[in-house]
């Protein structure tokens, strides 16, 4: 019996903000939803990237049959290189999708062992027992879908990111009809659904909203106009380079995101860009202030963006001076204030005018994620039988759980969590069992490097309480000790003499009640050094710093 179950197992995404994942099982067959990353909280020491655990994906290997996309945005591709260079399976998404992960798998050298299948908005295809139907959704991105995911006990619906824009720049609207039939043709056995912005009443303004007050700030500005927005916001560059050629302002595109992006949207007709509206970064000095728009990255003040730069003065071609205005068109994502408002700083030492999404400049951005009456309305028309909020922290998960029970609509709303396996018949969903999940720290220096908690840990251990090394000098041949051990210390913030000396005269003991076969091995000799000094640091001083012994055979 068990057999005839449908299995949902989230990897990711749902108890964070990142990291979307979600493995789909009938028998023997398994379907992934995306494959995201998540941006590392300040405790990460020197980890880039967390990606989430796939060891339930690599043990059922001969099982996984596709990884399916809902849109391109890091979040949902970005754990993609991780998980292929495990598994090589076949990678479904839009034309769109697709070509950011070209990018991305180019990157790290995996693009030509992999296989990208496009898939079209309203056309159906099928992945062993799953038959899976794209819905065109509208989001801060372009090309994005709900993914109807059709199998033996019903119909499960999972929306992506979405918000209800009726009226979208590029002409492809949210498909508000392949919902309704959705949820006339007998419903919905299972809703998931975006959770970012339950916290918001009302409705998500539209893309074209920003239109007005944009176009008054294109006006008012009278040297350059520095504009900022997400890479990956298509819309809003393209209503920037709108703008621009209105008010007769030539475009430098800095920043290697934003130049990616706007040409991937070129190459796919997102962007109609006038003829000779695009100039060259190093053209910038050949045009009077009053006749430029120079878009840059660096929305959220990563440290070696553009935008961080060239607020530092230290840019090739982004020369901020007085009087010029920074435009900041995109919200600030938790955790990165300090460098948001470190970069502003700086733009505001330069004298130059910031406006940015706090409340007090007039409707300069739009979210791309629906709040509570859209999410109301995606339940009301499917008519779900059950309801699983996806995408955010435990407490947006259960403040959408709230939200739809005040629907009336679903029969059950279940709030999973990360690893929790969810079984569906026809008419049943319940909770059993959990798989092994977790997140893996990425260090993307030049390949693709795990950092183990361990590493984590020494890190966080430095970085509180500093190193200490103990350089001890031993005769190859007759195993004594040359001269009184030297005691380095980094970041020990310990100065006293007194303390130095008694730890150099502890590591002497230590020696000299070794005996000859201990002094021969390195190994015990830098243990019982170590447990010796850790015990007097942490005595005397209440500190503990890492001990690192280093034995120099002379």
């Amino acid at each position: 019996m068990a057999q005839d179950k449908l299995r949902m197992i989230p990897l990711g995404g749902l108890g964070e903000f990142g990291m979307n994942c979600m493995a789909l099982r009938w028998q023997d067959d398994i379907i992934v939803i995306d494959a995201g990353l998540m941006f590392p909280e300040e405790e990460l020491l020197g980890v880039d990237i967390v990606v989430p655990d796939i060891s339930y994906l690599t043990e059922n290997r001969s099982k996984v049959k596709a990884i399916v996309l809902t849109h391109g945005h890091e979040d949902h591709i970005g754990g993609l290189p991780w998980i292929l260079s495990e598994l090589n399976v076949p990678v479904y998404g839009t034309e769109f999708t697709l070509a950011y992960v070209e990018g991305k798998l180019d990157e790290h050298r995996l693009l030509d062992d992999a296989d990208l299948i496009e898939m079209l908005p309203g056309k159906r295809f099928t992945l062993g027992p799953f038959s899976i139907m794209p819905i065109r959704v509208t989001h801060s991105l372009v090309d994005c879908v709900a993914l109807a995911i059709h199998t033996p006990v019903g119909v499960i619906l999972h929306t992506g990111d979405f918000k209800v824009d009726l009226a979208p720049p590029d002409g492809k609207p949210f498909d508000l009809q392949a919902f309704a039939e959705l949820g006339k043709n007998g419903g919905v056995l299972a809703l998931l659904q975006d959770s970012t912005n339950v916290d918001r009443k009302g409705w998500t303004p539209g893309e074209k909203a920003v239109r007005p007050r944009l176009d008054e700030l294109f006006a008012q500005t009278k040297k350059k106009l520095f504009f900022s927005c997400f890479s990956s916001s298509i819309h809003r560059v393209s209503l920037a380079l709108e703008l621009a050629h209105k008010h007769g302002r030539k475009v430098a595109i800095i920043g290697r995101s934003l130049d990616n992006s706007s040409e991937i949207a070129q190459d796919l007709g997102y962007l109609k860009v006038p003829q000779g509206l695009i100039i060259n970064p190093g053209q910038i000095r050949d045009f009077p202030p009053e006749k430029l728009c120079i878009m840059i990255s660096g929305t959220q003040g990563e440290p070696m963006s553009a935008l961080s730069r060239a607020a530092v003065n230290n840019h090739k071609f982004a020369k901020i001076d007085a009087g010029d205005t920074v435009l900041m068109s995109s919200r600030v994502i938790p955790g990165n204030e300090k460098s948001i408002y470190r970069v502003i700083d700086h733009l505001e030492r330069r004298d130059a005018k910031v406006i940015h999404d706090d409340g007090t400049n007039g409707l300069i951005h739009v979210s791309g994620h629906g709040s509570q009456e859209e999410l109301k309305l995606m339940i009301n028309l499917v008519k779900p039988k059950f309801f699983i909020p996806v995408h955010g922290d435990y407490r947006h998960l259960k403040r959408h759980i709230e939200l739809a029970a005040s629907t009336g609509i679903p029969e059950k709303n279940i709030l999973l969590e990360d690893g929790e396996i969810l079984e569906f018949t026809k008419d049943t969903a319940t909770k059993n069992g959990k798989v092994t999940t977790g997140r893996v720290c990425i260090d993307s220096g030049g390949s693709i490097e795990v950092v183990e908690d361990v590493v984590i840990r020494d890190r966080q251990h430095l970085s509180e309480d500093g190193i200490i090394l103990p350089i001890i000098a031993i005769n190859k041949r007759s195993g004594k000790v040359e001269s009184l051990p030297e005691i380095v210390m980094r970041g020990f913030g310990v100065d006293d003499p007194q303390v130095i000396a008694e730890a150099r005269q502890i590591v002497q003991r230590t020696l000299e009640s070794s005996n000859i076969e201990e002094k021969q091995d390195y190994g015990v000799m830098k243990e019982k050094v170590r447990n010796d000094l850790k015990r007097f640091i942490q005595k005397s001083t209440s500190r503990r710093p890492l001990i690192m012994p280093v034995i120099m055979e002379i």
